[in-house]
């Protein structure tokens, strides 16, 4: 593994960056205030071939690495980490049905999932299965014209927003391989949503419960193969587990960042902040503790990458690190900007309110601990 990005990387994390710097930071705050971010965005992300960074180029898309997802998504989180986290989604459910779909379900949904003329949203969580995603009631009963999904599922980011949905439904017995994946396309008979959520963070994504009461689905549009579905969820997950710890690490370096230019300028007992011991130590601090995070993070991506038996462990393991680390250092950008940092208008605020739920979607921070408790015990036998 080198420790440097190549060129190509770094190109790719510049151009992220950049049109971050241009196209979301300075419209962040007015998106999160109208609850919605316009479409007319992701058209021009999908320019970049960011509308399927890890589709394959033979399915049209950038064959990214999952190294290389993490530098976009590192990027853009500079400037909104809720804008960011929403591309993450998008691009799940276009890798997903890239490696799971038939070649008609391919032609049929890939090519506007490439130029985000379709955005996907991913629908697992139930109000009573979170941690538990295998327990999930929704079903898909057989019709003469395919499945007909009834259930709830909740807190969906695009929600009423989205122009598709990967559903996962019960097709069989409980456990695990009885659920299969499904498209349902907005419009479709029996599909609704519920109200807006109001939520701490990610305020510019709209999110909603997405209810099916009878939902009619062609057959054409089963992902894969039936029973298959919750295989395809989890292994969606270690990525999207990088993804969302890039989108904690970036968003906690624009903290970082905006602190570090805020302490030279303000002033207290007669000298500018940055002067003093005290504060640069906790400064020192925060700067480790993010290279640390940077490099845990794209090692375990690294390791996916290769196909690493160990990579599950390690995404866990990052997840949980980096996730908990964008936190803690987003929340002591606040508290050195003192009331300032209290303010929407200094943008630490908001960056604390989105990193938060980075500790619980993808897997809680408690389930990457089970996970890599478990491959402990695997190794050794003795837990």
């Amino acid at each position: 593994m080198e420790f440097a990005l190549s060129e190509e990387q770094a190109a790719i994390f510049d151009l992220a960056r950049a049109f971050g710097q241009e196209h979301i930071a300075p419209h962040a705050r007015q998106w999160e205030a109208e609850g919605t971010i316009p479409r007319a965005l992701w058209p021009e992300l999908a320019a970049l071939g960011f509308g399927g960074l890890y589709v394959s180029e033979e399915s049209g898309g950038s064959g990214l690495s999952r190294l290389d997802a993490t530098l976009v998504f590192e990027a853009l989180s500079r400037s909104c980490a809720s804008v960011a986290a929403f591309l993450s989604i998008h691009n799940m459910c276009a890798a997903m049905i890239d490696r799971f779909g038939s070649e008609a379900l391919k032609g049929a949904f890939l090519p506007r999932a490439l130029t985000m003329e379709t955005v996907f949203s991913y629908c697992l969580t139930e109000p009573g299965s979170g941690s538990d995603a295998a327990a999930l009631r929704t079903r898909a009963d057989r019709t003469n014209a395919g499945y007909a999904l009834t259930g709830t599922k909740a807190f969906i980011s695009g929600g009423g927003y989205s122009d598709a949905y990967i559903v996962m439904a019960r097709t069989g017995a409980e456990g695990p391989k009885g659920i299969s994946a499904l498209i349902v396309e907005a419009g479709a008979e029996g599909l609704s949503f519920g109200g807006l959520e109001e939520k701490m963070g990610w305020k510019s994504q709209p999110t909603r419960q997405v209810q099916l009461d009878a939902c009619a689905v062609p057959a054409e549009h089963l992902l894969g193969e039936e029973g298959r579905g919750f295989s395809y969820a989890m292994a969606g997950l270690d990525g999207g587990r990088l993804n969302i710890a890039a989108c904690s690490l970036g968003a906690a370096q624009a903290a970082l960042d905006a602190t570090l230019a805020y302490m030279r300028e303000r002033r207290a007992f007669g000298q500018p902040i940055a002067e003093f011991q005290a504060l640069q130590f906790r400064v020192a601090d925060m700067e480790i503790e993010l290279q640390a995070a940077r490099t845990f993070l794209r090692q375990a991506a690294w390791l996916l990458d290769q196909g690493a038996p160990e990579a599950t462990k390690h995404c866990a393991m990052a997840k949980k690190f980096v996730t908990e680390a964008g936190s803690r250092v987003a929340d002591q950008c606040l508290q050195l900007h003192g009331g300032y940092g209290y303010l929407a208008d200094y943008g630490i605020e908001k960056i604390v309110r989105d990193l938060r739920v980075h500790q619980i979607l993808e897997g809680t921070n408690e389930i990457m601990r089970l996970i890599v408790a478990r491959e402990l015990a695997r190794q050794t036998g003795q837990m």
